[in-house]
């Protein structure tokens, strides 16, 4: 897997969490050093986390599954995307209304390993295309803490009108690197 296909994936993973990070820039009358610390922390320490735990899944099961590899990838992945899709047309209302601190340590955890199961089952798939784990590891969790920030910082000043968006573009990214993976192989059967 080449650089440029771990950074696309990175960047497609992402963007749950920077959508959800501009929600919470929503919820603030302003953005502090502390507010950027623990969206990055959480969000980008969680889509770090999550492709290991997948990674030692798939490590187990990859050689077993070699022949199915990329049909694997292309289902997850484009499974994944088509989730993205789906949920960008659902309804945004209510997310910036809430009493409670929008940063709180327990929201920001629940958030973050909600936003970071798709990395999971990206991290399933990662050993069977042969992608250098530190890399990848280190890749998808500083993309999604740098966008993630930087979706904090958009939400505070463009409002809701990015979240769909960007939802949208992670799951075309998403299903766009799976039918990659799978035409690779494909042709070089």
């Amino acid at each position: 897997m080449s650089y440029s296909a771990i950074l696309l994936l990175a960047l497609g993973l992402a963007m749950d969490a920077t959508a959800v990070a501009a929600a919470r820039g929503l919820s603030v009358p302003a953005i502090r050093a502390r507010h950027v610390l623990l969206v990055a922390g959480f969000f980008g320490g969680a889509q770090a986390l999550m492709p290991v735990i997948g990674w030692l899944l798939g490590a187990r099961i990859g050689p077993r599954v070699q022949a199915w590899d990329h049909w694997i990838a292309f289902v997850l992945l484009a499974f994944l995307g088509g989730k993205m899709l789906w949920e960008a047309r659902g309804d945004d209302s209510g997310e910036g209304e809430t009493t409670v601190d929008p940063f709180a340590w327990s929201s920001m955890f629940v958030l973050a390993i909600a936003t970071s199961i798709d990395a999971l089952a990206v991290g399933i798939t990662l050993p069977m295309l042969n992608a250098p784990f530190a890399i990848s590891v280190v890749t998808i969790g500083v993309v999604t803490a740098l966008l993630s920030a930087a979706g904090l910082f958009a939400g505070r000043r463009f409002g809701a009108m990015l979240g769909k968006r960007l939802d949208i573009a992670g799951g075309v990214v998403l299903i766009g690197l799976g039918f990659k993976i799978l035409l690779e192989h494909l042709l070089m059967s």
